[in-house]
């Protein structure tokens, strides 16, 4: 019996990923959830395991290329699971079939005569994903474009001229000229798909930054207090972000707007409380997600994003992992950032920026005074949300860690 391999979609607005490296070559034998290849997108690299023991048969995707979600990348066969026992025999070397970038979509039965699409038709159903997302957020009507792809369809390559053919707005930026010596570096999958996403974002959501200092003084008592034992105890630090999430989580549970999402002219509250916390890589940024936050004590959601941030930092996040964010976290302020002003992390309305935790001067009770302070932006999609909502979220959050409760340790 033979399996498809697919490539995963491996966030909410992933359209398309690429294949990085492959585990295992044509012939080698392979058992179930065991890593079969690396792959790229905005959100994560991951190593991807194979969905059933066999033999691989066939690579249909090689190192490098990009194509939809949902494509077919290789075969397993299942009737040479027996190879795992046994050395693998000898075979020639194939030539990985090639398929066409952005179109990727097997025909496994030829279409009947009586229901033969219309141009139109197969333009709008049988373009990529990709190609329908780009339509759609640059406003392109797909119907009216004559597609190169196989039967008329529209490839990522056409609806790209077209754009390139719009009016100056829409056309991507002139390359900068140098004046000097130069190295030219092409990008990285996972950094040409972080552009991408973050261009979107901006151009989707009203971004409005609005900025809190707070101060960690009780924070900092409790950690001093608490931390040896805990970490002797439960097996993980007790740090700045544990208390800032389960902060943000009660701002969350008292402006549910702020974990909703837009959806046309509709808006869509999300029951689950899903945080993602943004890990800084060597080789970009990842967004893995706690699930269920909101139902996590301090000592599980600790717990969680210790987790989370590991395996990213090993490739070793799932899809799963990457998916149903309803709010995100970043934290730049461990390279000495005061604020930023994060970019909304789609199809999310709302981003929390932790800026650096230092000593500063301050006003305690008319007095003067040395204090743990830090600053909290948060960005956030004005479509939905308005600055007196962002503002009374802050406060709450600000009054949860200001206040923290020593019972919840």
């Amino acid at each position: 019996m033979k399996s498809d391999v697919i490539m995963p979609q491996m966030g909410e607005s992933i359209a398309e990923g690429t294949v990085v490296k492959w585990l295992k070559k044509i012939g080698d034998a392979v058992k179930r959830d065991e890593p079969l290849f690396e792959i790229s997108t905005d959100k994560v690299d991951a190593e991807i395991p194979s969905p059933a023991s066999g033999k691989l048969v066939e690579i249909k995707i090689s190192e490098g290329k990009t194509v939809p979600i949902n494509t077919v990348v290789a075969i397993i066969d299942g009737d040479g699971a027996a190879a795992a026992e046994a050395p693998p025999k000898k075979e020639e070397k194939k030539t990985p079939e090639r398929v066409p970038s952005g179109d990727a979509t097997r025909v496994i039965a030829p279409p009947k005569p009586a229901a033969e699409p219309s141009a139109e038709e197969t333009r709008r159903q049988r373009s990529s994903p990709l190609v329908r997302k780009i339509a759609r957020e640059r406003g392109v009507d797909l119907a009216r474009l004559e597609g190169t792809g196989i039967s008329g369809r529209v490839t990522k390559k056409d609806i790209l001229e077209h754009l390139e053919k719009a009016p100056a707005e829409v056309r991507p930026v002139p390359t900068p000229s140098a004046a000097g010596p130069v190295e030219r570096v092409a990008m990285s999958p996972m950094r040409r798909k972080i552009a991408e996403h973050m261009v979107m974002s901006r151009r989707t959501s009203a971004h409005v930054t609005t900025v809190f200092e707070v101060d960690y003084g009780r924070v900092s008592e409790l950690r001093e207090k608490f931390k040896k034992g805990y970490e002797a105890q439960h097996g993980t630090k007790l740090t700045y972000m544990t208390f800032i999430a389960k902060s943000a989580i009660d701002g969350l549970r008292a402006w549910p707007i702020v974990n909703a999402s837009v959806d046309g002219d509709t808006v869509v509250y999300k029951k689950d409380i899903n945080i993602g916390i943004a890990v800084a890589l060597d080789w970009g940024l990842i967004v893995p997600v706690i699930k269920k936050a909101d139902e996590k004590s301090l000592v599980g959601l600790s717990k969680a994003i210790a987790d989370v941030a590991d395996r990213a930092r090993n490739k070793k996040l799932s899809p799963e992992d990457v998916q149903d964010g309803t709010f995100t976290i970043t934290n730049p302020g461990v390279f000495g950032s005061l604020f930023g002003t994060p970019i909304i992390n789609q199809p999310q309305v709302a981003i929390l920026g932790v800026g650096t935790i230092e000593k500063r001067v301050c006003v305690v009770n008319d007095m003067i005074a040395v204090r743990p302070r830090g600053y909290l932006a948060i960005s956030y999609d004005h479509r939905l949300i308005d600055g007196a909502v962002a503002d009374q979220f802050m406060n709450v959050l600000k009054k949860s860690l200001e206040n923290f409760e020593e019972a919840l340790l």
